[in-house]
């Protein structure tokens, strides 16, 4: 697993991301602490369809966007292009840590035939600078509720910069696919490929994708998610 993880440093841009990280921190903190003070809305089932319960931050609620600009959306749109019946539900609060999506994960399960999760916290934990370990141990529980209900899931990594520390940046980033080996879930190494550090794709906060970078964001995740769907 450490191959692939190199491999996406690589891809991302090593010394880059820990400068865009360091910058962003501070401000990504005040912004996830203002947010995490909103109450929790998960929007109702709008049919009997097999649901695919988008569950995670303000990359998934689409912070800086309209609704239609989400990923939650624009996938909907993906699967409706492609033929797939599915409805897709967007479980995002902006400022979630997952210690936030595990208090809260049961009840977006509670939709009614929700077929697929996608896993996407933990963000917020590495700008918090909180501990991997339990980031890691919250996540396994969200993945346990999931499957315990047979749900599948797809986790989507994050990355952890040099500046975080050598021990922090390696528990942090083998968290995720430590996860998808654990659990046998379906796994996607870094959910902001090809988006992180390109001015093109984000918003001026430097964090969060513009209405371009939530489309290739949407590419990345239907081309993971795509293997779980039936039609």
């Amino acid at each position: 697993m450490l191959s692939v993880c190199k491999k996406i440093f690589v891809v991302v841009g090593f010394l880059s991301l820990a400068v865009f990280i360091a910058a962003c921190g501070t401000e990504a903190s005040k912004i996830s602490d203002r947010k995490q003070k909103e109450p929790v809305k998960v929007p109702p089932a709008a049919s009997d369809k097999p649901k695919i319960v988008a569950f995670g931050d303000s990359l998934t609620a689409g912070f800086g966007l309209t609704e239609k600009e989400s990923y939650p959306y624009l996938l909907q749109q993906k699967l409706n292009a492609e033929g797939y019946n599915y409805e897709v539900v967007n479980a995002g609060v902006s400022g979630d840590t997952s210690q936030g999506g595990l208090e809260r994960v049961e009840w977006s399960l509670e939709q009614g035939n929700v077929e697929i999760m996608i896993l996407a916290l933990g963000g917020n934990d590495l700008l918090r600078g909180l501990s991997p370990a339990q980031m890691k141990r919250n996540l396994s529980e969200i993945i346990k509720k999931a499957k315990a209900k047979n749900v599948k899931v797809l986790l989507c990594g994050m990355l952890a910069p040099p500046t975080m520390g050598e021990k922090y940046q390696r528990e942090f980033t083998n968290a995720f696919p430590d996860l998808a080996d654990e659990h046998e879930v379906a796994f996607m190494p870094f959910i902001l490929e090809g988006i992180a550090l390109d001015r093109r794709y984000n918003q001026p906060d430097g964090i969060h994708p513009n209405a371009e970078g939530a489309r290739l964001m949407t590419e990345n995740i239907y081309k993971s998610l795509k293997p779980l769907l039936e039609k």
